[in-house]
């Protein structure tokens, strides 16, 4: 496995992949199922909206997110996934606390193999990890979309 450069992940997501990285196998997942368990409520604006969310297809599980860029250019990611779900709503946990409050920037600097970088490709099947790209990926294009060009 190739290591990834530090130099583009930001604190919090960098402190997220050591927390995983210094645990063993069987840990890894219980930390990603305590993760699972502190998915930050989508405000209410949004939760009232469901139509303003995107699907992630890339998720066997019903996954949505929402990703806003404020005035200072700073990100905020929701997510919703079900209690069902713990493996796929403990990797929206992740994004959404490890890219909110980053700027547009920062997080679109935000390696797109930092699913594979955390310790779980072992303990969990790559449709998952996949799923979890694909989280990553659609709020990349979000912002994107979100910023004046």
């Amino acid at each position: 496995m190739t290591e990834m450069s530090d130099t583009a992940l930001p604190a919090r997501l960098a402190e997220i992949r050591d927390e995983f990285l210094e645990l063993d196998e069987p840990d890894r997942l219980q930390l990603l199922l305590e993760f699972s368990q502190e998915l930050p409520d989508v405000p209410a604006e949004y939760a009232d909206h469901p139509e303003l969310a995107e699907r992630v297809a890339e998720c066997q599980s019903p996954v949505f997110i929402i990703v806003t860029v404020d005035d200072d250019d700073r990100v905020a990611m929701h997510a919703t996934a079900p209690a069902e779900a713990p493996t796929t709503r403990g990797f929206a946990s992740i994004l959404s606390q490890g890219l909110t409050g980053l700027t547009a920037d920062e997080m679109l600097a935000v390696p797109d193999d930092f699913p594979q970088s955390i310790g779980l490709t072992r303990a969990v099947s790559p449709l998952r990890i996949a799923g979890m790209t694909g989280m990553l990926m659609r709020a990349k294009r979000q912002v994107r979309a979100k910023r004046p060009s």
